[in-house]
């Protein structure tokens, strides 16, 4: 086989095109490979798709390709452009590369899959290109597997906000909840009414309908409720019992802090408050068991922390009796704190109920914002909201890069 074929095998290259000319370059670790096509070869229109379109003139285009073992590797070419009835003229396509870019499918498959992997900035050391080159090319796939997601059957939304950076920046992810996708089907910029209104835009351009989606999970922030109600006024809202929760055990920290001033023995044992015993180890069991005999005030309120967590384990038929003997409790505990802590319970009790109806969560967020924050850690935080964004999809979007050549990249990482 002569040494232009093989390439042009390599390749996948299809006639018309072939390969003109190889070059290979030790001193600068290059090899380039010029492609061309015989005279009178006939394209298609790129728009129309009619065939038979002969070359109007050409233009010289070059790509960044797969590494040739360690040396760098260019793919040259005359891109025809067609003169088409219809349309015009148009530059034709070419099977190597997609429009617009400076790296062939190839190229762009391998960085999608390292980003799944590795920070942008690690990838930019790698390859020698920049990484705003990178970010360009993941954001063009994740918006392209995103065009046509379908949000018609979207009947459960869980919503929750992750930081984008200091200085109080938030970007706010919002989750299907369905067992079966459980994947993340939009992000935007803030945590307040105002993502409700931009996911209420979003879902009506996917094909989706406001009224059809049923419930909602998220935290108590009043924003997020004051929109949700406002554009999805049909909506059950559900209060995530993690949230609750963490509500709850900021009260019980916030009588040991003020205890620690008094108590000695409080000193170094914030952890053990925060956890329940069966998350301890053994010699932190042995030190919490002292200290719940010990008359403290902070163990009266962990106390009323544990039984709390209770109410998530009774039969939904006890749940609201068991939450009125819970707040009685906590209301003549003499602890304000809990008793703050209680009332805001109060005030959200048909949502803290409907858990028992749906036992629905945004736990699946938490977990996905830890992986978002841990690939912000990787990267030392993002240089704009937009690529936290796009990696909050490529993370957690769930999503099908059809178009890519590799088969490996059928499908996003979901570490």
């Amino acid at each position: 086989m002569k040494q232009k074929d093989l390439f042009k095998l390599a390749l996948g290259l299809e006639d018309p095109w072939m390969v003109r000319e190889v070059r290979f370059s030790p001193g600068e670790g290059k090899l380039d490979i010029w492609l061309d096509f015989p005279r009178g070869a006939t394209f298609s229109c790129p728009s129309c798709g009619e065939g038979g379109k002969k070359a109007y003139d050409t233009r010289e285009k070059t790509w960044r390709h797969l590494n040739f073992f360690e040396h760098l590797t260019f793919l040259h070419a005359r891109l025809p452009r067609t003169d088409c009835a219809r349309c015009g003229i148009k530059t034709a396509e070419v099977p190597w590369a997609r429009a617009g870019s400076g790296f062939t499918l190839l190229f762009e498959a391998y960085l999608m899959l390292l980003s799944s992997e590795m920070p942008v900035a690690a990838i930019s050391r790698l390859t020698g290109e920049h990484d705003t080159r990178i970010w360009r090319v993941m954001e063009y796939w994740v918006e392209r597997a995103r065009a046509d997601l379908d949000l018609r059957s979207l009947s459960e939304v869980g919503l929750d906000e992750t930081s984008s950076a200091r200085g109080h920046r938030y970007v706010t992810v919002f989750l299907d909840l369905d067992r079966a996708r459980r994947s993340v089907v939009y992000a935007c910029p803030g945590k307040d009414a105002e993502t409700v209104a931009s996911f209420s835009g979003e879902l009506k351009e996917r094909g989706g309908d406001p009224s059809s989606v049923k419930r909602f999970c998220c935290d108590m922030s009043p924003a997020y409720i004051a929109g949700i109600q406002e554009r999805f006024p049909q909506a059950e809202i559900i209060y995530d019992r993690f949230h609750l929760k963490q509500a709850v055990s900021r009260a019980v920290d916030e009588v040991r802090r003020a205890e620690r001033k008094e108590k000695e023995a409080l000193k170094g044992t914030r952890y053990l408050w925060l956890k329940r015993p069966e998350n301890l180890k053994e010699s932190q069991r042995r030190d919490l068991e002292a200290l719940l005999t010990s008359g403290l005030k902070t163990a009266r309120a962990y106390q009323l922390s544990l039984a709390f967590d209770s109410f998530f384990e009774v039969e939904a038929e006890d749940a609201e009796e068991y939450l009125y003997r819970w707040f009685w409790r906590a209301t003549h505990s003499r602890l304000e704190p809990m008793r703050r802590a209680a009332h805001t319970i109060r005030n959200h009790w048909e949502g803290v109920l409907a858990w028992h109806h749906h036992k629905i969560s945004t736990g699946v967020l938490e977990a996905i914002n830890g992986l978002v924050q841990a690939a912000k850690r990787r990267a030392r935080g993002y240089r704009n909201v937009k690529n936290l964004i796009t990696m909050i999809y490529l993370i957690a979007g769930k999503l099908d890069f059809e178009g890519l050549p590799l088969p490996v990249l059928c499908t996003t990482h979901s570490k």
